[in-house]
Order: structure tokens, then sequence, then C-alpha cells
């Protein structure tokens, strides 16, 4: 992996106190601070355009910022572009033996493993608590959106940007089957109903839910958790992991009478390739409803550049929030449910200039910053809700996640024990999906949860 490594620096000679950083050294006079992410600067490279965006706007600007001070910074870049689980290793080797760049970039769902394992601290601890609620970004980032960097009510970083889930759905597909443009189901029956419609459609699955262990997390990210926030009920509530519970057998129950139904495709579930399948079929019409996060809006069926190009999409496509069981009936008492993923940056513990870092990190999650970074790599959804206002005002599908699904999100458990958990969660979706009941299906999963997280005594169940 270290062959993939560059470097990038940006220099500025100015008289100033010699102060190494944690990853690289002094090597000169003056601060000295590295940025890592998994991103790579090269054609047809990992998260490219957020590497350009580091090397050619972040760090030059900052440098200049810092010598308006009086202050001489040089800056680095260390860039990857590998697989996450590679990337991860790669951090935590660093975090652990003190080499590691002073910030980092860092998948939300890591934030409790590497905090238990005392790689990353609190930033209150790191800068004071005083300088971390000083930063006037955080008013902007939603509650949600902030615990993607927290753990166990302590804030460890930034958020960097986040996504929602929704359901996708084919408008012709739905005037085909007399179904509304603007469907909105206010509970699970009525998704059903709206199935056994689009079943009546030749040549239409009408819904994708994921189901298979093929499909790994977006089984979970995209299936079980949203479901099981319908319940009212998250994996992780009261210290203990949901088990097999009532509410796990009522997500599992939704599942199996949509498949035994045949309103989802069982193969499709269990084909390596299901994913990237299922996609095709909806942009070719021939899958009627997909929950997806917006992801699927803007990077598969996008017209330019997307993996499954939809010309018509914009007229084609339509959204809808993902109701609870019954109306009410969702974490928090909510109508409406979504889970949401992504990640921030951190500071190194180690890093010999923490009070550089925290000044680097508030400036690369600035609204000038956020928003070249948009200009650069094309619509997302950023932490912050005033640059989403901006940037994202002429795309109704992202506007709608950032207005309408962030404030009612949810996050998955930023535990060490999630991976197995989720591991879990895909196979029962993928036993009931293919014919287990859901009873033999629910009390598997309890089963391996209890294996997973290390006792009966750390898992819910009834």
């Amino acid at each position: 992996m270290a062959s993939n490594w560059r470097v990038f620096a940006a220099v500025v000679s100015v008289g100033a106190l010699v102060v190494g950083g944690a990853a690289c050294g002094s090597g000169g006079s003056g601060a000295s601070l590295t940025i890592t992410a998994n991103a790579i600067n090269s054609a047809g490279g990992k998260n490219a355009a957020e590497a350009k965006w580091i090397e050619e706007w972040v760090i030059p600007r900052f440098v200049d910022q810092q010598q308006a001070k009086g202050v001489t910074v040089r800056v680095k870049f260390q860039a990857t572009g590998v697989p996450d689980e590679d990337y991860k290793s790669r951090i935590a080797k660093d975090l652990k033996t003190g080499t590691g760049a002073d910030v980092v970039s860092l998948d939300g769902i890591w934030v409790g493993e590497f905090a238990e394992g005392h790689q990353i601290e609190p930033l209150d601890k790191l800068v004071g608590v005083d300088k971390v609620k000083a930063w006037d970004g955080w008013q902007h980032v939603p509650d949600a959106v902030q615990q993607l960097t927290s753990y166990q009510g302590a804030q460890y970083g930034i958020p960097i940007e986040t996504d929602g889930r929704v359901l996708f759905f084919n408008r012709k597909v739905f005037e085909q089957a007399g179904l509304p443009a603007n469907w909105q189901p206010t509970a699970w029956d009525q998704v059903l109903e709206a199935a056994r419609k689009v079943k009546a459609v030749p040549g239409v699955v009408p819904v994708q839910l994921n189901a298979g262990t093929s499909f790994g997390e977006a089984t979970t990210t995209q299936g079980m958790l949203p479901l099981l926030a319908g319940t009212g009920s998250t994996l992780y509530e009261g210290g203990k992991w949901v088990g097999n519970t009532a509410k796990i057998r009522r997500v599992l129950d939704f599942y199996r009478t949509l498949y035994s139904e045949q309103l989802g495709d069982a193969e499709l579930q269990q084909d390596a390739k299901g994913r990237e399948k299922s996609f095709e079929k909806f942009a070719k019409g021939q899958v009627g409803i997909l929950v997806e996060s917006d992801y699927f809006w803007r990077g598969v069926l996008n017209p330019t550049g997307g993996s499954f190009p939809m010309t018509e999409r914009d007229t084609q496509v339509g959204w809808a929030k993902i109701p609870a069981a019954t109306p009410g009936s969702g974490v928090h008492g909510q109508d409406f449910v979504s889970i949401s993923g992504g990640g921030g940056r951190v500071i190194n513990p180690k890093s010999k200039n923490v009070a550089l870092s925290w000044e680097l990190l508030q400036f690369m999650n600035s609204p000038e910053a956020l928003r070249e970074l948009l200009a650069r790599g094309g619509p997302r959804i950023t932490a912050r809700q005033d640059v989403n206002a901006d940037a994202l005002g002429s795309d109704p599908m992202l506007t709608f996640v950032s207005e309408q699904i962030l404030p009612i999100t949810a996050l998955r458990p930023a535990l060490p024990e999630y991976n197995a958990v989720s591991k879990a969660l895909q196979q029962a979706a993928l036993d009931v999906a293919t014919g287990k009941s859901t009873a033999d299906a629910a009390a598997a999963y309890g089963k391996a949860v209890v294996a997973a997280v290390g006792g009966q005594d750390k898992v819910a169940s009834d």
C-alpha cells in the first residue's frame, strides 16, 4: 500500500520557530503539518477531485492565510487510492505508532473503534472546550450529522459530508400502474400496496429492497436499518445490541411478505453483482421502487457520467421519504425515517502542533472551502446546511435530502462490533427472502449477534 502514497507540499519561507508535525517533522523553518485522505490526484484515481482540492486549493490558501498572521507553515498531503479497509488499516497503524498525519480523514463508522483504541481523542481534550465551542460552523451542522464524528457524547472531529436513504421510484412505471407521480407512502402497508399494483406491469420488478449478503453493507443501510428505525428501534440502545426482538421480527416479516409475494426478485439478491444489476434494471425501467441513498441519483443515474445514466432522470425518477411501519412508530416517534453515512476529519493526538491542526481543520470545513470542493467534484451533501442551501439549490433531489431527510436521519453504531452484527443482519434478510421463516431467521440472527459481541448480557431480546 505504501507504494501508492504520494506527497504534495506547499512551503512559505518566513522566519519562525521550528515546530514539527506528527508525521513529517520540521524539515526546515516554520510549523509543519500533514493531511491524509483516501484520495489520489491521478487519472481515474479514487476521490481524485478531493485530492486535487487539497493540493491545489486547501494547502496554498491555508499557507497564505497563516502567512498573513505572521505564521510560517509547511503543509504536506499524503494521498492514496485503495480499498477502504486497506486505508483504515494504514491509518490505524500510523495513529497507534504516533507516525500518522496531523489531520486525518476518517469514516464515521470507524470513530468508535478508534476512540476505544485511544488512537483519537475528543476535540475538547485536545484543543480545549472553549475553542471547540467557538467554531461558528457547528450551528450549521445538524445534530444527527455531528454524530458522524462523535462517540459516547464526545466530539472527535468535524464531519465532512453525509447522505440520506429514500425510496426512489420510476414515474413512468408508476403511471402504467395507476400510481401518482408525487407518491409518498405513510406506512409500510402502502409500500406493499403500491408494489402489488406495479407487479401488474409486464417485465417490471416491483421493489428492490436489498436482502443479500452479496450486497454487503448496502443490505444493512438500505434495508434492515431503515426498516428497524421504522419500528422505533435502533441497532444499539441502552448499552445493548438488538438481537432477536419483536421489532427485528417485524422487519423480517416485512421482508418475507415482500419476497414471498414475489414483489422483489429473490434470485437477484443472491447474485454476486446483484446491486449493479438492480441499478441497471432501474435505469432501464425494469424496477418500480428502489431503496437507496442520494448516491443513486448523483452517481448512478446521473445523465452525465453516471454508471447507469438515465437521459430522462430528472423527469422519470421520483423520490419519497421512507415511512415508519405506521405513522408515529419510528424512532423518536417519527412518521418518517432514514439512515445516513459519511465521515469527517480528526486531529492526531500525537500531533506536535495541535493548535495549528485545529485551525486547518476549521479552514477545511469553512463555507468557502466546501463550496470549492463542490465546484470541483460535483454536487454532494456536505455536513453544513448553509453550504447545501447555497450549492444544491438547482438540484431538487439533493435539496430534498438536505432539508427533509437529514433532520430525521439516524446513524449506524460507531462501535467495533458493528461489522459483525451488520453481517448477521444481512444473513437474516437473505434467509427470509429465500424462504426461511421469520422465527428461524430471527433466532439464527440472535445467536450470531451474541457470538459477535461476546455474550448474551450484551444483547437485548424478547
